[in-house]
């Protein structure tokens, strides 16, 4: 397959392979559903082991093979514990390895946020985001 951001069926192969590559993810209700001619707009929610799930959203923009705008939302038994987004914060010298792309998290979730490796608009985000939750599952399960 080429680049997963190289159109909408190769995206939607990606996408709906993910509970596949990762064991731990129990359910998906994503959905990629094309909103115009080069743009599919990403919606719905991964279910995981330990009771966390996934809020996901996505504008891809297939003509620049680009996420335009993201929002991934992490709950943990109905609490949600961090999210990642692309508002740009110039004025937060720490957030400039990764900027946009930062995670928001605890203690402060809407002013504490940490860079976010691994995040970008030219790929896709999800591997990185399963990744940090495959982390700390054994941290918050057991």
């Amino acid at each position: 397959m080429s680049s997963p951001l190289g159109g909408i069926a190769d995206y939607s192969a990606w996408i709906y392979g993910l509970p596949e590559r990762h064991s731990f993810v129990t359910g998906s209700t994503l959905v990629l559903a094309p909103i115009g001619a080069t743009l599919a707009k990403l919606e719905g929610r991964l279910e995981c082991a330990g009771g966390i799930r996934v809020d996901v959203w996505e504008l891809v923009d297939f003509s620049t093979r680009r996420i335009r705008a993201y929002s991934y939302e992490v709950y943990r038994g109905g609490e949600k514990v961090c999210w990642y987004d692309a508002w740009e914060h110039p004025e937060i010298a720490a957030l400039a390895a990764t900027f946009p792309h930062h995670k928001h998290v605890a203690p402060d979730l809407r002013h504490n946020r940490v860079p976010a490796p691994g995040i970008r608009f030219e790929a896709p985000n999800l591997e990185v985001v399963l990744d940090d939750i495959r982390g700390e599952l054994p941290r918050q399960t057991g």
